[in-house]
């Protein structure tokens, strides 16, 4: 069931929305050479306890999943598209593409971010896919609009994909937010204008599309249960924000 909020309840999501923006903006920069994606998840949870808000993926298990995520901040790197674990022996190398992923729960609602960056000196393949999924998420946002559909975010995702010769990842989606990490509706990184759920005012959404440079078939990692990689290998990109529908417009929740 979709669940809209009020104004007031937007104007909420506002605040902590760009409490997180800040916060990633403060981590992108030190994904180096040498650092490890554990220091990038103690410094999160730092940074969100010291504004006096919650990590909200730390503690969070998804429904079929036997254990609670135990980071406040999802590290994926090169072939692992998302919700990769921030673990100590990940250590950044010259060339990696990394994904930072945060959920932020600000006075009791929730808003969700993901950057895709660098490390030091990147091959032209990456730096492309890195610009391409960005550009794909502003693609994206420009085609949500009052009244409008679902289906029309997915379906500009995928013309542009095309257009630009990378792959979806498969399986892989948006998703409403606030109340909880991921709530109704499913916002595809595909589809068909005029199809899926209506955008209305009040409706607040995730919308991520994840590209790589291979097929786009993915794989579920079934020991730690949470991470998703490229089937063949291949590397990936990841940009995330959440918006909200409102009468006057959309409204960029995630920004600084």
């Amino acid at each position: 069931m979709i669940r809209l909020k009020t104004p007031e309840e937007i104007k909420v999501l506002q605040e902590g929305g760009k409490r997180l923006a800040s916060i990633l903006a403060e981590l992108a920069p030190q994904v180096r050479p040498g650092v490890s994606a554990a220091e990038l998840d103690a410094k999160a949870l730092e940074l969100a306890r010291a504004r006096g808000d919650t990590p909200a993926f730390l503690g969070y298990r998804p429904e079929g999943v036997s254990r609670a995520y135990p980071s406040s901040l999802c590290v994926s790197v090169n072939e692992e598209i998302v919700h990769g674990l921030p673990l100590p022996e990940k250590i950044f190398k010259e060339g990696d593409i990394v994904s930072l992923d945060m959920g932020l729960t600000h006075e009791g609602l929730i808003t969700d971010m993901a950057v895709t960056v660098g490390v030091g000196k990147m091959s032209y393949e990456a730096q492309n896919v890195i610009a391409a999924t960005e550009e794909a998420l502003r693609v994206g946002i420009e085609a949500a609009r009052l009244g409008g559909m679902t289906g029309d975010i997915g379906y500009a995702i995928e013309t542009y994909a095309r257009e630009v010769k990378l792959s979806l990842a498969q399986e892989l989606a948006g998703h409403g937010v606030g109340f909880a990490i991921h709530e109704d509706p499913f916002v595809p990184n595909f589809g068909k204008r005029n199809t899926g759920d209506v955008l209305e005012a009040g409706l607040v959404i995730a919308i991520e599309p994840m590209l790589t440079l291979g097929s786009g078939k993915v794989d579920f990692d079934e020991g730690d249960q949470y991470t998703v990689r490229t089937a063949d290998g291949s590397r990936s990109a990841h940009f995330e924000k959440t918006i909200a529908i409102t009468e006057s417009g959309v409204v960029d929740i995630t920004v600084v």
